[in-house]
């Protein structure tokens, strides 16, 4: 092994550390990793940033862009109005679910698709008096399952075609991926649908919806004793029996910004001190005006509007609010918008609610007037938990929109104009029509994404340079010496799936396409098969709610564990290897 080789592999397994560890940012960890390659010599400063500027990257923005105009325009929202129904037995609404999130990320980007039903599924669960539970986690896999079909489904399928394009000349087509993809789709709803969410705990199973909506583990929330308060005076521990009739719990009180110790039980309450409950929104609302009490940020200086209402949102891994508080963004003072609670999957915090540092999978109760907390959804990249008629639909433009875009995809498939070329036209119709306002054209790209294979590329371009791609090859056809090239095909599949549960499933596909090629070429077989094989491994993370974006944003509106995912996840990722090796070497013949 050489110097260089030992480099970029230290490097490369500080990179898988760090990403799966979770504490730094993906995008910052790959800028960083890219700039410790330029430091050191292993990427070249010609090539520094050449991966911003790669068709992958190209297309996973237009992608990106293109699915908030099919949102805008209404044309999703045509297809849930007729087909889901919550009334439905429970098999049945998954299955439709399922088939229409599995439609939908072939044509979108699966993350976009499962924002659009998410919500769409959670009100079904609420009109059938079930836990959201029991349907998300389907809903999740089948979007990403989805997503595997054609090419702009998901970033692992674009980065695997650009890279073909970059090594043989040619990149693989719009719907080169279909016959796989359709085949593992298929078999991955029917089992989400059918046996999945039976194996989920049953404690997310037989959840009382109506009883506590979205399973969720109630809000930390903290509300302020105005002047008059029949609070003012009494012990902490005195209100505990009235806070108990409304369903609240008291766990802490805040007095001039300082959390008093412990649960503040003798403390002495005083007008201006911050009670900090826990507790659902209705019974949050009930305590209020027992005591008289107000949600902090309401009041003549602040929110003074008589209109406000409460909004519940999941913080996606792209929002602006990763990583900061509600202070950081100043969110009361810019947007008149007060954060009033989180809850984070059952766990309390000490901080205060403002000042917590916010992370993905974490909900947030807001306090505000109806186009404010439409405004701030949008701006800080949060998903509403309920339909709320906060976007505003230009159902007009519905066909237009889809036939702009089908009109493109065709253009595209059939040679006329290069992929990016066809989406950039889809995104500057789209603005020229207004179905995407200019506004909201870079706020639909999640720039993170974009940062992670920007700099990844460079890297996994350095591996291939420094001859490490031929050792990795070389180590995993000696662990396969004897088998047959389906067993290696299989072998590889499995270490990339097991990658991409770990860390993001763009990096892994990244790193493991010039892995696939090398190994071809020392078995002396074309590389399609093997492409093709981590384009749909890289794609398979149902193991943890990391592994891919969709599954952290259904954790906390689901009220999962992180131990969950594998009981579904593993018997899915078993299914999706045994249907895949077979569909792939018979559409892909070695």
């Amino acid at each position: 092994m050489t110097l260089d080789q030992l480099t970029l592999f230290s490097l490369l397994l500080l990179v898988f550390a760090f990403l799966i560890w979770g504490r730094w940012r993906y995008d910052l960890v790959a800028f960083v990793a890219l700039l410790a390659a330029l430091l050191t010599g292993l990427v070249p400063v010609e090539k520094a940033f050449s991966g911003f500027g790669h068709p992958a990257t190209i297309i996973i923005a237009l992608v990106l862009i293109v699915s908030r105009g099919l949102s805008n325009s209404g044309a999703i929202e045509i297809i849930v109005r007729h087909l889901v129904d919550a009334s439905r037995k429970l098999s049945t609404h998954i299955t439709i679910m399922s088939g229409i999130a599995a439609g939908l990320s072939a044509l979108m980007n699966n993350v976009a698709a499962l924002a659009l039903l998410m919500p769409v599924d959670m009100h079904a669960a609420k009109k059938a008096g079930r836990s959201p539970a029991l349907s998300l986690m389907p809903l999740s896999f089948a979007s990403i399952l989805g997503g595997m079909i054609t090419l702009i489904g998901t970033p692992p399928n674009i980065i695997i075609a650009e890279f073909r394009g970059d090594v043989l000349g040619e990149p693989f087509r719009m719907f080169d991926f279909a016959p796989v993809g359709i085949a593992c789709a298929a078999v991955g709803v029917a089992y989400v649908a059918t046996i999945g969410w039976r194996l989920l705990p049953s404690g997310r199973r037989t959840a009382d919806a109506g009883k506590e909506l979205f399973d969720l583990a109630n809000y930390i929330a903290e509300v302020r004793v105005p002047e008059g308060s029949p609070a003012i005076g009494q012990l902490v521990r005195d209100l505990e029996d009235q806070a108990a009739k409304s369903d609240v719990e008291i766990i802490g009180l805040t007095r001039r910004g300082r959390r008093l110790p412990g649960l503040a039980r003798i403390a002495e309450i005083r007008a201006g001190d911050i009670l900090v409950m826990e507790a659902s929104p209705d019974s949050i609302e009930e305590a209020l005006g027992a005591l008289k009490l107000e949600y902090v940020g309401k009041g003549k200086a602040q929110l003074a509007d008589k209109h406000l209402i409460l909004n519940e949102a999941v913080v996606q891994e792209s929002s602006r609010l990763v990583g900061k508080s509600a202070m950081d963004v100043r969110m009361l003072y810019r947007y008149q918008v007060a954060l009033v609670g989180v809850s984070r999957r059952g766990k309390r915090f000490r901080d205060n609610v403002r000042k917590l540092e916010l992370r993905p999978g974490d909900v947030l109760l807001l306090l505000g007037a109806d186009e404010r907390l439409a405004d701030v959804t949008s701006r800080l990249g949060l998903l509403p938990l309920a339909d709320r008629g906060q976007r505003v639909i230009q159902r007009d433009k519905a066909w237009l929109a889809v036939g702009v875009f089908g009109a493109a995809i065709l253009a595209a498939s059939v040679g006329l104009l290069y992929l990016p070329i066809a989406l950039g036209c889809v995104a500057a119709l789209y603005v020229i029509l207004q179905v995407v306002p200019i506004r909201d054209v870079y706020t639909s790209v999640e720039w993170p994404v974009i940062v992670l294979l920007g700099s990844m590329i460079p890297i996994g371009g350095a591996l291939q340079s420094t001859g490490g791609t031929e050792l990795i090859a070389g180590g995993i056809v000696v662990l396969s010496a004897g088998f047959s090239p389906v067993v290696v095909l299989t072998l590889l599949i499995i270490i990339t799936m097991t990658l991409s549960d770990v860390m993001n499933n763009t990096a892994t596909a990244v790193i493991a396409a010039p892995i696939a090629v090398e190994i071809a070429a020392r078995l002396d077989v074309s590389p399609d098969p093997f492409l093709m094989g981590v384009a749909v491994a890289a794609s398979c993370a149902f193991l943890t709610p990391i592994g891919h974006k969709n599954n952290t944003l259904i954790m906390g509106p689901g009220g999962y564990h992180f131990g969950d995912y594998w009981r579904m996840g593993l018997p899915l990722e078993i299914l999706v290897v045994a249907v895949s090796v077979p569909a792939i070497i018979t559409v892909w013949p070695m």
